[in-house]
């Protein structure tokens, strides 16, 4: 990607930022960006994800864990689009520390889960963000996550 961010940005172009693949994936499209301050993502939360087989069978919800780690994946793209939308080389940014999470509404299929995730702070490799993820408008969880970002082995 060049130093011009394109809105919005499709899962091919996610693809090119974050090392997650099916089925741990979690971000569908970036709409909106900001340098160093915020992104809205988005995830379509189908019937046909893998977790619904065993969450609940017969009452299908969105594990609370994926919906932080969506707002962590965010929070990634965040991270590299405000450094002109390349990864550092051999880095690899991993999960450190997730505040509190509340979980206010159930993800299910059909939901839209809009990812709202700004960063709060910096410190050296590590990024603490605050995140809201909201079905049609509504607060279905909030977190603080810090997010390290280490060299690969």
């Amino acid at each position: 990607m060049s130093n011009t961010i394109q809105l919005p940005i499709d899962a091919v172009g996610i693809k090119k930022l974050l090392p997650h693949r099916y089925p741990f994936l979690l971000v569908d499209r970036v709409m909106e960006f900001e340098t160093d301050k915020r992104i809205l993502a988005y995830k379509n939360v189908s019937v046909n994800e893998q977790f619904f087989q065993g969450h609940f069978p017969g009452h299908p919800v969105m594990p609370g864990v994926l919906v932080i780690e969506a707002m962590a994946q965010a929070g990634g793209l965040l991270g590299y689009l405000s450094r002109g939308g390349v990864p550092e080389a051999d880095t690899i940014s991993y999960l450190v520390k997730v505040d509190d999470a509340k979980f206010s509404r159930m993800v299910v299929p059909g939901d839209r889960l809009e990812l709202d995730v700004s960063i709060k702070r910096v410190i050296r490799n590590m990024t603490l963000f605050t995140g809201i993820a909201r079905v049609d408008g509504e607060q279905a969880a909030c977190a603080e996550i810090l997010c390290a970002e280490v060299k690969a082995d």
